[in-house]
């Protein structure tokens, strides 16, 4: 568990509020993306929604680009990354549909590690770095790491979807 001051706009109220939210730990994510790759190897197509969601637990529907705000009240919403949080990207002409990944490694402030789906085609990658290239450190901009271990292009993100901690 992990406590958070976000901003009102994280819960469509005024003023920052104080929240507990969980944090998943690196063997916890192993096999939740085990768990998540075995349901989906029989699947025709891989996406990166219902995997974002079988990994964080964040049960949102619809596509990737509505995540945001599909938490709604259910989910508190933050620019800090937080392993098991789920990064949503906004969608682009590239990406019509925007992306989700799920938060695996906190590196440091400017730099994490994701898993996700169909980032490449069809595939299920683990660990892939994603370094914050806003100005203001606010991860609203992102280059993701590439099968070619570069960085691609920036990518406009919403920020980071948490799941809130149980506290009874």
């Amino acid at each position: 568990m992990l406590s958070l001051t976000l901003p009102g706009t994280a819960f469509a109220d005024a003023g920052a509020r104080q929240v507990y939210v969980e944090q998943m730990t690196r063997d916890d994510l192993r096999v939740a993306v085990n768990d998540a790759t075995q349901d989906m190897r029989h699947l025709r197509r891989i996406w990166c929604v219902p995997f974002a969601r079988a990994v964080s637990g964040i049960e949102i529907k619809g596509n990737a680009w509505t995540w945001w705000e599909g938490a709604g009240a259910n989910y508190p919403k933050g620019l800090v990354p937080v392993a098991g949080s789920v990064l949503t990207f906004r969608k682009t002409h590239k990406m019509p549909m925007g992306h989700v990944a799920v938060v695996s490694h906190v590196v440091d402030s400017r730099r994490i590690l994701v898993d996700q789906a169909n980032w490449e085609r069809n595939r299920i990658t683990t660990d892939t770095m994603v370094i914050d290239v806003s100005e203001k450190n606010d991860w609203s901009q992102v280059r993701v790491q590439n099968r070619y271990n570069s960085f691609g292009a920036v990518y406009p993100t919403y920020g980071f979807i948490y799941r809130a901690a149980n506290l009874s």
